[in-house]
Formats: structure tokens, C-alpha cells, sequence
């Protein structure tokens, strides 16, 4: 069977790109050969959520160059509101990095990993190159607090990473923090293209985090994370709302 290409689909106000991993594999790889600077975000219930109440948050993911739905929860909202045509797939953004650092070992397209807390970013590059023979990949922790950081420091990290000059590079400083960090700074950088990509680090270094393919398919990957990292409680009460507003809004058609 033939998935459809991409097609783009709303929900709660939020623009969503369904389209399948190879389709964006080959989107990006047309971009680094184009001029033109581009960035990916990977939108999930909680991101949704923000946005109802985060103008300026809802205007940055929905300005995006490609907004891939991370998250078994919006692509099921995705899929009760709209019955017809080709169904949208969740792409998970920790995987879409990985198949990208792939495809950049055979390109030679050179990487950079930024965010993460003290030597994540590090590790995660070394581990990425030693499983991608020839990978050109480089990881800085950079603003320890992005949201304080003052100009110098921004500069300083703006600088380190327009020094190696990257194609690709993935901005892990949490969902919010790094989608405003990259539009705002996306002009300033030597890159191709950014994309924010959340706790991906954190996978690559700790396997086990990500849950088992029988517990995904179950659609529990949230309650392996929520298992795994129990800290997480808090922001999975968000996907309740949004399951919640999500059964509402079907009823009178405003999702």
C-alpha cells in the first residue's frame, strides 16, 4: 500500500504535518542540499495543551517548517476527528533524530547535539558515532538555563556551533524552551536544519527508557516513561485534560 505524502491536520489550533518517516528522511535531505534555513518541531498532547494558553509558544510550533505529531495521544485525536482519508502515524522525534544522524553518516552531513543536562549531550554523540561508522557529530550542554541565560553566554554557544558549522542540529532543552531558542535564534546559526528534540539525549545514552515495541503498539508508552521516570506525573496529568477536551470538543465538532 502507497501512504499518502503528507497532508496537514489541526487540532485544538495546532498545525500537524502527518507524514510518514521516509517522507520526512527525504524532506530534510532536499533541504540541506537547498539554501534556505529551516526547523523541525515534534508536537504532543502536552505541547497542545501549552499552547491554549501560550500565544506566542502556538505561533512559533505552527510556523514551523514541519510539526511531525510525537505522541500516541494527538495522533489519536488526529484520528477520531478526522474519520476519512489516510490516517496519521505517530513519528516519534527520538527516533527521527536517530534515522537522520543515520542517513548524515552515509551524506557526511555533520551533526550537533545541544541541551541536556552536564555531560549528556557528549555521551550521546559519542554513542551516536560509534553506532554510525563515520558520523561527524559534536555535543555541547550550552545554556544551562536557557531562559536566563544572558546574551553572552547565547552568543558564546551561538558561536561554538557556527564553528563547526552543522547541517543538522538537534536542540534538547525541553519542549517550549527550545522551540522559542531556535526561532529566535535560527537567523544567527550556520545550520541547515534545527529541530527540537526534547529528552532524545537521554534515550540514546539510557535504552532502557524507551518502552519495549509490544508496550508501544499497546499505546502505554506514556506509563513506561511515567514507570521509568516517576518525576514525570505532573506533566502526564496534562494528557488526562487533553484526552478529556478532546472527547468534548467531538461532540460539537470544534476540536
Amino acid at each position: 500500500m502507497i501512504k499518502k505524502d503528507r497532508c496537514i491536520k489541526t487540532v485544538m489550533g495546532l498545525k500537524i504535518d502527518c507524514i510518514p518517516m521516509e517522507r520526512v528522511l527525504r524532506k530534510v535531505e532536499g533541504w540541506i542540499r537547498g539554501s534556505w534555513k529551516r526547523y523541525i518541531v515534534t508536537p504532543n498532547p502536552e505541547m497542545v495543551m501549552e499552547v491554549q494558553s501560550d500565544a506566542k509558544f502556538k505561533d512559533i510550533l505552527n510556523k514551523a517548517d514541519l510539526r511531525i505529531p510525537d505522541g500516541v495521544g494527538l495522533v489519536w485525536a488526529l484520528n477520531r476527528k478526522f474519520r476519512s482519508g489516510a490516517e496519521c502515524e505517530r513519528v516519534a522525534g527520538a527516533e527521527v533524530m536517530k534515522e537522520l544522524c543515520k542517513l548524515a553518516s552515509k551524506k557526511k552531513w555533520r551533526v550537533y547535539l545541544l541541551g541536556g543536562q552536564k555531560l549528556v549531550a557528549k555521551k550521546a554523540a559519542e554513542k551516536l558515532r560509534n553506532k554510525y561508522d563515520g558520523l561527524e557529530i559534536k555535543g555541547l550542554m550550552g545554556l544551562e538555563n536557557v531562559g536566563r541565560a544572558s546574551k553572552q553566554e547565547n552568543d558564546e554557544v551561538i558561536a561554538e556551533i557556527n564553528k563547526y558549522q552543522p547541517d543538522l542540529l538537534f536542540v534538547g532543552f525541553g519542549h517550549n524552551k527550545q522551540e522559542r531558542w531556535i526561532a529566535e535564534n535560527l537567523a544567527k546559526l550556520k545550520v541547515k536544519v534545527a529541530m527540537g528534540v526534547g529528552g532524545s539525549f537521554d534515550y540514546v545514552i539510557k535504552p532502557w527508557l524507551k518502552a519495549p515495541k509490544v508496550v508501544q503498539k499497546m499505546g502505554l508508552e506514556w506509563l513506561w516513561r511515567l514507570i521509568m521516570q516517576p518525576w514525570r506525573l505532573k506533566r502526564q496529568l496534562k494528557l488526562v485534560r487533553f484526552v478529556f477536551l478532546v472527547l468534548k470538543s467531538l461532540k460539537t465538532d470544534r476540536i
